[in-house]
């Protein structure tokens, strides 16, 4: 059954949430839903009492290790960590308290191309059972009724070559224990999440995988549940109310998770 998993959002060494398709290099546009009063490891205290298990923990751009590391000490081996992962300092984040690395860019090249040789790097350094690929994705239309949906890199900025199918999933499966997927053109945008690429992970389902993005009320946690028949987790960020939103109340995650 599908379960909820907590994130904690850094950017600029602060808890936010934002609307994921205007993140840039250069900062300008960015639109933010909510900033939090209280720390990274606040959240991790309170994800850690409420036995939410494997949430992860997004660095956003610079100045966030800090932030980073203050919540997985207060919630040693509770959360992943991603942004800013490769092979030189993912031993550093499982040491600090990941459970697991999430790595995206840094396994393609500048052209958007996979790299198999950082795959198996980062497999040797940390061992498959401690990695998540992030393979948060743009939708792109192919002409008639066709879609597919292709991993984006550098803060959801690029698309790369690798689209989202079976095929691939399979592919990558050799060198990861989970994949995290945002619909980075709902993300943060509280109005309904993307269910075909729902159906699509759900249709796999090989490995663990967790969905974000779109979530607007407890409604469309169940429709992750159903469209994935349950084979697919879900995050839930901006209309939480933990996090300023009003249509999904935090105690109500709580007692879905207890009662799936």
């Amino acid at each position: 059954m599908t379960r909820f998993r907590p994130c904690i959002d850094l950017h600029d060494g602060r808890v936010k949430q934002i609307v994921g398709g205007t993140l840039s290099d250069e900062g300008s546009g960015l639109r933010e839903n909510f900033v939090a009063d209280k720390s990274a490891d606040w959240f991790a205290n309170k994800y850690r009492s409420d036995e939410l298990a494997g949430g992860h923990v997004i660095k956003l751009g610079p100045g966030n290790d800090a932030a980073a590391r203050q919540a997985l000490a207060a919630y040693p081996g509770g959360m992943q960590i991603g942004g800013g992962i490769t092979s030189a300092n993912a031993s550093q984040w499982i040491d600090a308290g990941a459970s697991h690395v999430i790595v995206t860019s840094w396994v393609f090249d500048r052209d958007g191309h996979l790299s198999n040789d950082r795959l198996a790097e980062l497999k040797e350094t940390v061992g498959r059972g401690r990695i998540v690929l992030d393979l948060s994705c743009r939708r792109c239309e192919l002409g008639g009724p066709s879609l597919a949906w292709k991993v984006a890199m550098n803060r959801w900025q690029t698309l790369t070559q690798v689209e989202i199918t079976p095929k691939t999933l399979d592919e990558l499966s050799a060198y990861a224990s989970e994949f995290l997927i945002h619909a980075a053109d709902v993300e943060g945008l509280c109005q309904g999440i993307d269910v075909e690429l729902v159906e699509l992970m759900g249709s796999w389902a090989g490995l663990p995988m967790t969905y974000a993005g779109g979530v607007a009320t407890m409604d469309d946690v169940e429709l992750v549940d159903s469209a994935s028949k349950g084979h697919v987790d879900v995050t839930v960020g901006s209309a939480l109310d933990l996090f300023g939103g009003t249509g999904v109340r935090y105690e109500e995650l709580v007692r879905w998770n207890k009662a799936h």
